[in-house]
């Protein structure tokens, strides 16, 4: 398929990066990923993936560069050194190291710090009827994983906040250039911020990282930089994206009490892969490629959609239903290959004892609104907010408080229009 092909959806279907797709893009992906898994998109200009066996052949080939598809979001500026920002065997350079930070050793370190966390989370929340999962559950608590893999104080937890929140705009393919311009500016204070405490931090990842000398300091800060960006956030939103299909389910809210922690496991993975917070990942194709679903030309701009991936049903049965148990299941929502994500076992491992201890301690939790709204930003997938009633009992949506009730202009809200998409 050439770029001059046009694939046009029928009327009743939106575009999946329009204003009006973004809410619930699957119907859209639904229809291109059986008709045209592999096709170029006139609206964004960009060749987009949505079959199974065409992402993860994207994500695992070495035909296809993560370096070149950063860089295309860059709009000219140098892009600090990460793993996001490279190919092997830079990449694997880097990966490396940052075992120290978010490898199963860190994570185990952290384990005991991340349940105290959680059960400190829903005491706080025990006096409380309807409660925003967005702003007071799943934030908060991505914070407290980060102030200990960072040896952080809790007096650095409203700081850190404010610039792992600022510096996520970075997520956002699509956001405009001042808002791209505050995101990158937050990057470089969090990092300053995160540098000024290498060397005061209690022994955490953070400082065996930080002493470890197979990195210069630019590399380490900017490995540093990535796991708050690629983490802070998608672990915050991957807790609200659970609730949002969790609650709705009294059944399935039932299983987690009873299934104890493998099944949490499981429903976390099935959760993500349902609502993934990163639903696409763009690379550039250095040669021609054939894909199951078609052929990608040298130099085309590529978006892997996972989030379409997820729901093949030629690897998933039953693909838009929450199964808890699904095993096995191969979702794609953390990555491939050599950039499978490096916070992959923290964001499953933190969301599965939420689950499951907040299943235990509030057995009727349920959704105080039925239709929450989705954000406008297309990374990360998430909730503006999400009401949740933790005692179970129906609430009148007019009598919650003004910062429940009421929707807030999006701060990183993306154009109506995609523009020139030069964005990756």
């Amino acid at each position: 398929m050439t770029a001059g092909t046009q694939i046009r959806l029928p009327a009743h279907l939106s575009h999946p990066f329009s204003p009006a797709g973004r809410a619930d893009p699957y119907p859209a992906y639904d229809w291109l990923r059986s008709r045209a898994p592999v096709h170029y998109d006139a609206m964004s200009r960009l060749w987009l993936v949505t079959g199974h066996a065409d992402c993860a052949a994207v994500l695992r080939d070495r035909g296809f560069s993560a370096s070149a598809g950063q860089q295309g979001r860059a709009r000219g500026e140098e892009l600090p050194p990460s793993m996001l920002t490279t190919d092997p065997p830079d990449h694997t350079r880097l990966r490396a190291p940052g075992l120290l930070l978010l490898g199963p050793a860190a994570i185990a370190s952290v384990a005991e710090g991340i349940a105290a966390d959680v059960d400190d989370l829903l005491e706080r929340l025990a006096g409380e009827t309807v409660v925003d999962a967005v702003r007071e559950i799943g934030s908060p608590l991505a914070t407290s994983v980060f102030l200990r893999l960072f040896g952080l104080a809790e007096r650095d937890r409203k700081v850190f906040a404010q610039l792992a929140q600022a510096a996520s705009i970075n997520l956002d393919p699509l956001a405009g250039p001042q808002v791209a311009a505050l995101g990158r500016s937050a990057m470089a204070e969090l990092s300053r911020f995160l540098d000024g405490h290498c060397a005061v931090a209690a022994p955490s990842p953070l400082t065996r990282l930080a002493a470890d000398d197979r990195l210069t300091r630019p590399e380490m800060l900017g490995v540093l930089g990535l796991s708050v960006v690629g983490g802070w956030q998608p672990l915050a939103e991957a807790i609200g994206n659970a609730l949002y299909w969790l609650l709705p389910r009294p059944e399935a809210l039932a299983a987690l009490r009873e299934g104890g922690d493998e099944l949490a496991r499981t429903a976390m993975d099935e959760l993500l892969r349902l609502e993934a917070p990163i639903p696409f990942t763009a690379r550039v194709a250095v040669g021609n490629v054939t894909l199951p679903g078609g052929e990608v030309p040298q130099g085309a701009r590529v978006l892997a959609v996972v989030a379409a991936a997820n729901r093949d049903p030629a690897v998933f049965d039953r693909p838009g239903e929450l199964l808890l148990d699904r095993t096995p299941n191969p979702h794609l929502a953390f990555g491939g290959g050599p950039h499978f994500c490096l916070a992959a076992q923290l964001v499953r491992q933190t969301g599965a004892v939420l689950l499951s201890r907040l299943a235990r301690r509030f057995p009727a939790a349920s959704l105080a609104d039925a239709n929450p709204a989705w954000a406008a930003t297309m990374i990360p997938r998430r909730l503006r907010s999400l009401p949740v009633n933790l005692g179970g009992l129906p609430v009148d949506l007019d009598d919650l408080p003004a910062d429940l009730a009421a929707l807030p202009a999006e701060p990183g809200a993306v154009p109506a229009k995609l523009g020139g998409g030069d964005a990756y």
